[in-house]
């Protein structure tokens, strides 16, 4: 299983990160930190898309969920978000659970 975060709108190759791959597993944790340079004012206008795919060999990768924070995000995604803008140069970390909706793409 990999595992995609995608800071947008595009900012580049810069705003896109893969975690490492965990094998043989359908209940992957990643614990992996990422950091992106970016104003605290240009913040509010970004989304961050996170993905996780099931990645087989010689086939089609299959989506397996993801969530998305940001201004468009509803409930808990919102309520961090809100609260990493709040909190400037502070660490706010929270559990989502993974929906199958918002296809991400895995390039």
């Amino acid at each position: 299983m990999n595992g995609y975060r995608c800071l947008k709108p595009d900012m580049g190759k810069k705003a896109k990160n893969k975690t490492q791959t965990k094998k043989k597993t359908l209940n992957p944790e990643f614990n992996e930190e990422f950091s992106y340079e970016i104003k605290h004012a240009e913040l509010a206008k970004k989304t961050l898309d996170i993905s996780v795919w099931d990645y087989d060999i010689g086939k089609c990768n299959d989506y397996i969920g993801g969530c998305r924070l940001g201004i468009t995000a509803k409930g808990e995604c919102l309520k961090h978000w809100y609260e990493c803008l709040k909190n400037k140069d502070k660490k706010i970390e929270r559990w989502h659970t993974l929906l199958n909706e918002n296809h991400v793409s895995s390039d």
